[in-house]
């Protein structure tokens, strides 16, 4: 069977592959996309990023959460919310975005096959779908496969109460508890979100912080929030085993959303038993790598399917570009988007774009929301970084009172005598758009006075980067005062 040819083939059209395929049409080439689902958007639209921010969305609407603090700790939009409530929404969105996405392909002149990637050659790779088998070929191809959820022999995953990341809008019910384990983003996101909705959590976490790539102020004000929405933290402590316990009859109510519900008992190494109605494994993502039969080429991934790149996310194969969660850390999805234009534009047009990782954003859509740029007081500190920080509360401007969010935080960090922007870390409802303000003034090589000097519009939650530069300057003027 003789191979198509094409300029690009881009395996997988998650936000990596989808913004690869772009790029390189925007260089005229001619471009194919090969996805193994029936539908386009890769994890990010179908079982991961859109899925479940929107079930966030959903979680907070419904829930009355961001109201409760003006209309009281009782306050609902609806009363018994159902998975299915969640679901409808969430479904609503991931249409959308997969007819917005094949769209986009489209108008580019991008063609998609579907179907399991294969490497036959050094250019040459065949595409198995359920309907037809194709040979495709090309002078360059990226890597964009994403990854999937990790796996452990110790927890027996079966789809309905011991479920992984990709499988939680299929629970038949809200359980009344749930196990989380793994502290990374995805757990501690969903163990925000079933927590607000009165869901009794345990959060199981080896290492004896959660999310500690981030600053160590803003965790343990989430962890205070966790523990305040009754979330039951086990941190330093792993899981030995898992089993499932089939649900005893004295246990059927049938008042209960699912009274057939079993128990589930997570076993940890420090002797303790922890049970709950259902039990969610977020502990790492796999890279999607398993048929891609990389040594035909002359790649391997490591053991957690990751493909190693250099900083123009090209392989040791020159004209082998790998792009998204499938090549590591950080694993965000406008990170990725960024990476896929970066490579193609490196393949095609020699190094006509730049990035700078350094002011890329982070956002954890936790409850409340965190999002942060640069670098944290731990990072300064190790590196003896002479630094000062402004504090600002949402309680203290009008729209935090406004909106109900009087917990929520804004942190700036600026060098003691450049009075450069170091670092911005944010918690509270809007964080990950907030952020965006610091982010430019940080990539235009700003200082604290722009934001002495600014006028932001009245009431914002934007106010609280004014609050924190005279904060932070008046700490800084009181010690060099003293």
């Amino acid at each position: 069977m003789s191979a198509v040819k094409y300029d690009l083939i881009v395996i997988g059209s998650g936000p990596a592959g989808q913004r690869a395929a772009v790029a390189a049409a925007k260089l005229n080439k001619r471009v194919v996309v090969v996805e193994s689902r029936s539908v386009v958007g890769g994890v990010c639209i179908n079982t991961g990023t859109i899925p479940s921010k929107t079930m966030r969305e959903a979680v907070l609407h419904l829930s009355g959460y961001n109201y409760r603090q003006i209309y009281g700790m009782n306050y609902r939009v609806k009363e018994k919310i159902t998975m299915a409530d969640l679901a409808f929404r969430v479904q609503s969105v991931i249409k959308t975005e997969i007819d917005v996405t094949e769209a986009q392909l489209s108008r580019n002149g991008i063609d998609t096959v579907h179907g399991t990637a294969q490497f036959t050659g050094p250019n040459q790779v065949r595409v198995e779908g359920p309907q037809a088998e194709i040979n495709l070929e090309a002078e360059r191809i990226v890597i964009a496969v994403g990854t999937k959820p990790a796996s452990s022999p110790k927890v027996p995953i079966n789809g309905r109460t011991i479920i992984n990341s990709d499988q939680i809008l299929g629970l038949e019910a809200l359980p009344h508890s749930l196990i989380v384990v793994g502290g990374g983003v995805i757990g501690v996101e969903y163990a925000c979100m079933f927590a607000v909705l009165g869901v009794r959590v345990t959060l199981i976490e080896k290492r004896h912080r959660l999310l500690d790539f981030a600053d160590q102020e803003i965790i343990e004000t989430l962890s205070y929030h966790l523990r305040d929405m009754r979330v039951t933290l086990r941190l330093g402590e792993e899981v030995e085993s898992v089993e499932e316990m089939p649900p005893h009859p004295a246990d059927k109510n049938p008042a209960l959303e699912n009274p057939a519900m079993g128990t589930v008992v997570a076993n940890l190494e420090s002797r303790k038993r922890v049970s709950g109605d259902a039990l969610l494994y977020a502990v790492g993502r796999q890279g999607n790598v398993d048929d891609l039969n990389l040594a035909a080429v002359g790649l391997e991934a490591d053991s957690r399917g990751r493909i190693a790149v250099d900083e123009h996310y090209k392989t040791k194969v020159d004209h082998i570009y790998a792009v998204g969660d499938v090549v590591g850390f950080p694993s965000l999805a406008s990170v990725s988007m960024e990476q896929g234009r970066i490579a193609a534009a490196r393949a095609f047009a020699d190094g006509a774009a730049t990035t700078n990782p350094s002011f890329y954003p982070y956002g954890i859509y936790t409850i409340p929301e965190i999002s942060f740029i640069g670098k944290t007081e731990e990072q300064l500190t190790d590196e003896d970084v002479p630094y000062e920080v402004g504090m600002a509360y949402y309680r203290e401007v009008a729209r935090g009172q406004i909106r109900g969010d009087t917990t929520g935080r804004l942190k700036l960090i600026f060098h003691r005598d450049t009075r450069k922007i170091l670092g911005v870390h944010i918690i509270g409802e809007g964080a990950a758009e907030l952020v965006h303000i610091g982010q430019a003034v940080m990539a235009l090589d700003g200082t604290i006075d722009y934001f002495i000097d600014t006028v932001f519009n009245y009431p914002t939650l934007a106010e609280c980067y004014k609050v924190a530069a005279f904060n932070g300057l008046g700490r800084l003027h009181r010690y060099q005062a003293g």
